[in-house]
């Protein structure tokens, strides 16, 4: 009988062997600023300002920035002490097939991201053309910049970094300039820029909107929060070493300090502009305070902001899923693929008018899972992981039929909770969901599927990096974890 093989093995997501992690803290800097210049958070900085003066806003978006880096960096954890990606991690608590669906959810939001992105980096590229040759045709520009930006991603996580590092200084040059000018433009129109606001709100509205900001800022990133770990897992970290800040340098540098940095950077220029011109739209922005060539290269500068976040912070993440819900059938160039299609496929045009809102909601869905990684992995495993059990068919993962009951009621009631108060959203959704998946996996699932890390939670049996091992993962079975290779001080 021709043996079955085993789907969960797909070579594109077995743990990352610790030579092959290659992103130290400064290419995980350079990385950072490329994410962070998004439209996106212009928009926030000009729905804010409606409502609040820039200072608050400010604060606001320093608070929701250092939060949200904070638990990246603590599911992070994951990537950089088994070289586990979020799909694979997800089958502890979901199951090896339930992993698929709330997967398949923040695989599709980071394709529509995605999708935003290139849309808006591709009426910069169009503007351009116009400028120069008096092209105008911004479908024919989208289709090419998707086009690039897959056939980068594609490439793999070296190349990302070396685009992250020409683009990084780039993109910090054209922020101060629009920023400088905007706020010059602002001040022109008779608006003190830290003092304005269109519509002040007062009292218990103000308290609101300040959270709205908050919230909306986490919900922003809540979906590289939830799957930090796909990209974690390529972060050089020292062998056996059990100090988790040490381990964890490199996400520290960048998801709580320069990524709450730049991010509040946006913010304040979608802020000013919005004062200056009425729009935080850059693009439109930028047409009405520059002109000529000063205007082509900032125009170009959005392109690379646009291209440098789009690889690491949303295509790899859904290709990394998309290839896991399809097995070796489906190879990460595949997955980059379908994440393109998605992007197409939602018309990220119509997309921008609604951004906030949808970010609420999105955050109360996804730091819910966030929540359930957390006391699955911290709270209840202690971070010990049976990492050769999440490839295998039969293993402890597989449950009921593949499926992680407490996972999947923690995640629907903490999602729908989180949204029912969509003004604490993020906290509301974290919250929840790491409370009750503790309790129903603990007192509950547990207790019908034993885990063994749980059960007998040794060091030397179920922790990677800081025991000095390397997962590895035959064509064949896996290899046992008191046979997993020890890498030597």
């Amino acid at each position: 009988m021709e043996k079955k093989p085993n789907y969960l093995k797909s070579p594109d997501l077995l743990p990352i062997s610790y030579e092959n992690r290659k992103i130290g803290p400064f290419g995980f800097a350079v990385i950072w600023v490329g994410m962070a210049i998004v439209l996106a958070a212009f928009a926030i900085g000009g729905g804010g300002i409606i409502q609040l003066p820039l200072g608050t806003v400010i604060l606001a978006t320093v608070i929701g920035s250092v939060a949200i880096g904070i638990l990246m960096t603590i599911i992070g954890d994951i990537g950089v002490e088994h070289g586990l990606s979020f799909p694979v991690y997800m089958r502890a608590p979901f199951g090896t097939i339930g992993t698929h669906i709330p997967s398949i959810v923040r695989g599709i939001t980071a394709s529509c991201w995605f999708g935003i992105n290139t849309y808006f980096g591709s009426t910069a590229i169009n503007a351009v053309l116009n400028l120069l040759f008096g092209f105008d045709n911004w479908i024919l520009c989208f289709l090419f910049f998707t086009a690039f930006q897959l056939i980068n991603t594609a490439m793999g996580i070296k190349s990302i970094e070396r685009f992250a590092d020409l683009a990084a200084p780039i993109i910090i040059l054209i922020s101060c300039w629009m920023y400088i000018t905007l706020a010059d433009q602002a001040e022109v129109a008779g608006k003190d820029i830290w003092s304005w606001v269109e519509s002040p709100a007062v009292g218990g509205s103000a308290f609101t909107a300040f959270m709205i900001v908050v919230m909306a800022n986490m919900g922003f990133w809540a979906t590289l929060a939830a799957d930090m770990p796909s990209l974690s897992r390529f972060f050089k970290a020292p062998r056996h070493e059990r100090n988790w800040f040490k381990r964890n340098k490199t996400q520290l540098l960048g998801s709580i300090v320069v990524m709450p940095i730049f991010n509040t950077l946006m913010i304040v220029i979608g802020a000013v502009s919005y004062m200056a011109v009425g729009t935080s739209d850059p693009i439109v922005a930028l047409q009405e305070s520059a002109s000529g060539i000063v205007l082509g290269i900032l125009l170009l500068m959005i392109v690379l902001a646009q291209w440098s976040t789009n690889t690491s912070a949303n295509v790899i993440p859904a290709a990394t899923i998309f290839s896991n819900v399809g097995g070796p059938k489906v190879p990460f160039w595949v997955g980059v693929l379908i994440a393109g299609i998605i992007g197409i496929v939602a018309q990220p045009w119509s997309l921008f008018d609604v951004l906030n809102s949808a970010l609420l909601i999105i955050g109360g869905i996804l730091t819910a899972i966030v929540g359930i990684l957390f006391a699955d992995y911290y709270l209840l495993r202690k971070r010990r992981v049976h990492v050769t059990d999440l490839y295998e068919l039969e293993g402890q993962f597989k449950y009921w039929k593949g499926i992680n009951a407490a996972g999947f009621i923690a995640w629907v009631v903490g999602g729908g909770i989180a949204n029912i108060l969509s003004a604490y959203s993020s906290l509301v959704g974290f919250g929840c969901g790491a409370v009750l998946y503790y309790v129903l996996a603990k007192y509950w699932w547990f207790k019908i599927y034993p885990q063994a890390e749980i059960e007998d939670p040794s060091d030397e049996k179920y922790l990677g990096i800081t025991a000095g091992r390397d997962w590895e993962i035959s064509e064949g079975e896996l290899t046992p974890p008191l046979e997993a290779k020890a890498i030597s001080k």
